[in-house]
């Protein structure tokens, strides 16, 4: 007799998503993808374009203006061979940073990757799941180096800015926050001259947020540290706010990593399960995630168990999922 797993257990972020309901594309224009809405217990569905609806005079939408890094570098080992160096964040040290490399396992310290006849990137040292890479050429880096789209995505972009917000301001994350890529410039300047404040934080994207939850228990899940930036001017107008809009998880974290520690900058760890205590947030636009990952136990948090029948209502309405893919509107469910 089988039973059903209780929320903090890793099997209860799971469900089936089919192959063919990860999109590959951005739709066109971007805020005419579907947009989910949860409020008063009813879900309903929409385009972002109509999110004007949905907001009142008073509101506050947060955005990440963090702009992502061509962070994906494509080299050879000097055997030929092919390697894969994802850079995640400086350490400090000269030309020193984390890093993602493929295959791990066949890289050991000392390894010297190659951009041509070029060496360009120097395995340091192991830190888990993680490298400490150099790299011997920060300029030919920066020239090679690819968006780093995620590796669900199979399909090249005809447009490389779609995988950037149009606000997209400070270079510093290994990733988009996704959310974001369903705004145009005209509709922000809609959602402004309606009398919604929009303003900007910064988180720079990293391991921490795209991170697979790899224990059976999500109590034992330890979060990676993400930096992350509020200007006072800013933090004063979403204090005073009527209601706070986070547009993507990102601003989530930062906002309530904020209210938390009552400080505006600096790296949190923080890891959003059942439980919570929400401080600032009170709408959250954002896509639909990857099964068993921190951003849907961040979601269970939000709205509660109710979660399951948003995401099947999605899937049997032919949303599309994951980072170019359809959203969410929802209301944070009243403890």
């Amino acid at each position: 007799m089988s039973s059903t797993p209780d929320h903090r257990s890793l099997n209860y972020f799971n469900y089936y998503l089919p192959e063919e309901a990860i999109a590959q594309v951005p739709v066109e224009p971007r805020d005419s993808a579907k947009m989910l809405r949860y409020t008063d217990d009813r879900i309903s569905h929409t385009q972002v374009s109509s999110i004007l609806e949905h907001l009142q005079a008073g509101d506050v939408v947060v955005v990440n203006d963090t702009k992502v890094r061509p962070a994906r570098l494509e080299l050879t080992k000097s055997t030929g061979g092919k390697a894969e160096v994802l850079l995640l964040e400086p350490t400090g040290k000269h030309n020193e940073w984390q890093a993602l490399v493929k295959p791990g396992k066949r890289l050991p310290v000392g390894t010297v990757l190659y951009q041509g006849e070029t060496p360009l990137v120097e395995i340091v040292a192991v830190i888990d799941e993680r490298r400490l890479v150099k790299l011997l050429d920060a300029d030919l880096a920066e020239a090679v180096g690819k968006l780093p789209l995620p590796p669900y995505i199979h399909q090249k972009l005809k447009d490389q800015d779609r995988y950037q917000t149009v606000y997209a301001n400070r270079v510093g994350s290994a990733a988009a926050p996704t959310a974001g890529l369903h705004f145009t410039a005209e509709l922000l300047e809609g959602i402004q001259n309606a009398g919604v404040e929009v303003v900007a934080v910064d988180l720079q994207v990293g391991i921490g947020t795209f991170k697979p939850i790899s224990v059976d228990s999500i109590e034992d899940h330890i979060m990676h540290s993400e930096s992350y930036e509020i200007s006072p001017p800013v933090w004063d107008k979403v204090s005073s706010a009527k209601r706070v809009i986070a547009i993507g998880t990102t601003v989530v974290r930062t906002l309530e990593s904020a209210a938390a520690t009552n400080q505006l900058s600096g790296a949190t760890e923080l890891f959003i399960s059942r439980g919570f205590d929400w401080k600032v947030v009170d709408l959250m636009l954002t896509n639909f995630h990857v099964p068993e990952s921190s951003l849907l136990v961040m979601i269970d948090a939000f709205v509660g168990p109710v979660w399951k029948d948003i995401y099947s209502a999605a899937l049997d309405n032919d949303y599309r999922f994951l980072s170019l893919g359809d959203c969410m509107l929802l209301d944070r469910a009243k403890n």
